[in-house]
């Protein structure tokens, strides 16, 4: 995401070399104007973030660091949403929050419902779905799938063809169930019409949400800001979720949506697995543009994700040598939580340009994963508490569970083990010193 602009600010400080040069700046500055077209940017937005960058380094004075600055500045300025907006999800003051969800159909409306409860159930919150797309064909049943296969609570009525009586009853259950939140998921359209304004007004008058979140198509460009600001006359949207974001290397639609509509983003969708959204903060996401990372939304996912309490009982094991294959297995479901790799190496200051130029990490599709569950998923339950039992014997039929040869077994778990050494070594006082020595140890 932002692969574009983020390149363009790199290109265009290139171009002041040298101190208070007046020519120089106007090239930067022409840069950076022709490559935020090129991503996507309206021209208003485009025209008012180079007037404000100039100012402000004329007045400072021209020069790399102050041009830098004077970006990242006026970048977070024009992604904030104007004074008092909500940021990431906001609860109501009595439960539950009733959120309305809307959105074209084909901008992943659903599937992002889906995400935004698992986000909201990880942070350990009590989240309910109301079926409410009863126009596209099996929109329920898909919906089921997702969150029967994600364990979220879904309220569906058979056979019914009024939304608003979904939604209504819906409500109903989720306070007399003493839900945290309502997430109701609304019928999409192929284009805005009247019957569809008309349905989901409708449902806001009987519901009354606390908030309306609109699902935007990130690749959807200009055309999505119009479309947002169509909603936005009959629904007054009070924040917009940008799906399939990870897929949209311009980044344009974020600064429109923001800037010319004043709506606040409130999260971004990363990736494809349920896991792949997170809230959408102007500075932290400047800073990710900068090439800086952003390290609180990585710390706040792994919080997320990770018990304390599981996290102490592990490190404790490892400690010892006990970690095993339970604990593997445990770690690695875990991880998936976390979502796109990609997107999370990228949250690392430093390593953001590595991150464009990976594929990301399948955690659940990969060869090597789905061979290392295969031979795990054969070992009898004290193989698994204790891999020191794992002679020649029981390796010849582990690889024959999981149809792997001996030696790709062997090379497992020598890595393993390998592995769990390591852990051992740097978990014990003194680990980081020993291997920030091994690290500037002269090869």
């Amino acid at each position: 995401m932002f692969e574009i602009i983020s390149e363009s600010f790199k290109n265009a400080v290139n171009k002041l070399k040298t101190i208070d040069d007046e020519k120089a700046l106007k090239n930067a500055l022409d840069t950076l104007k022709k490559a935020l077209l090129k991503a996507d940017v309206h021209h208003k937005v485009t025209k008012d973030f180079i007037a404000l960058v100039e100012a402000d380094v004329k007045i400072n004075g021209i020069g790399q660091k102050q041009f830098l600055d004077s970006i990242k500045n006026n970048l977070t300025m024009i992604l904030t949403a104007p004074k008092g907006s909500n940021q990431g999800f906001v609860f109501a003051d009595t439960n539950p929050t009733i959120v309305l969800m809307a959105g074209l159909q084909g901008s992943g409306k659903s599937t992002t419902t889906v995400k935004l409860a698992n986000f909201l159930k990880l942070r350990k919150k009590k989240v309910l779905i109301a079926a409410c797309d009863l126009q596209r064909l099996a929109a329920v049943e898909q919906l089921k799938q997702l969150c029967e296969a994600n364990e979220i609570d879904l309220f569906a009525l058979d056979n019914e063809t009024n939304p608003i009586k979904v939604a209504k009853e819906a409500l109903t259950k989720a306070k007399a169930g003493l839900y945290d939140v309502l997430l109701v998921d609304t019928a999409g359209r192929l284009a805005i019409d009247e019957a569809l304004m008309e349905q989901i007004s409708n449902i806001k008058k009987e519901i009354n949400p606390h908030e309306i979140f609109y699902v935007a198509d990130a690749m959807s460009g200009q055309d999505g800001v119009k479309t947002a600001a169509k909603f936005n006359e009959v629904l007054e949207i009070s924040g917009v979720i940008l799906s399939k974001f990870d897929a949209d290397t311009k980044g344009g639609i974020a600064l429109g949506i923001a800037h010319q509509l004043g709506i606040p983003l409130r999260f971004i969708g990363t990736g494809e697995k349920v896991a792949d959204l997170e809230g959408f903060i102007p500075d932290r996401i400047t800073s990710r543009i900068m090439g800086e990372g952003d390290l609180a939304t990585l710390v706040e996912k792994t919080a997320a994700v990770f018990d304390e309490k599981e996290a102490k009982k592990l490190n404790k094991k490892i400690k010892k040598g006990e970690f095993n294959f339970n604990d593997f297995i445990s770690q690695l479901e875990s991880v998936k939580k976390l979502g796109n790799m990609k997107n999370l190496i990228g949250m690392i200051p430093g390593l953001s340009g590595m991150a464009n130029k990976i594929q990301d990490i399948d955690l659940e599709n990969s060869k090597e994963i789905r061979h290392i569950k295969a031979m795990i998923d054969s070992m009898t339950p004290k193989e698994r508490e204790n891999p020191d039992l794992l002679n020649n014997s029981r390796k010849r039929r582990l690889a024959q569970g999981a149809g792997l040869s001996q030696v790709e077994v062997n090379r497992f778990l020598k890595q393993f083990t390998n592995a769990a050494k390591l852990a051992k070594k740097f978990s014990s006082k003194g680990g980081m010193q020993g291997l920030a020595s091994i690290v500037q140890k002269p090869r």
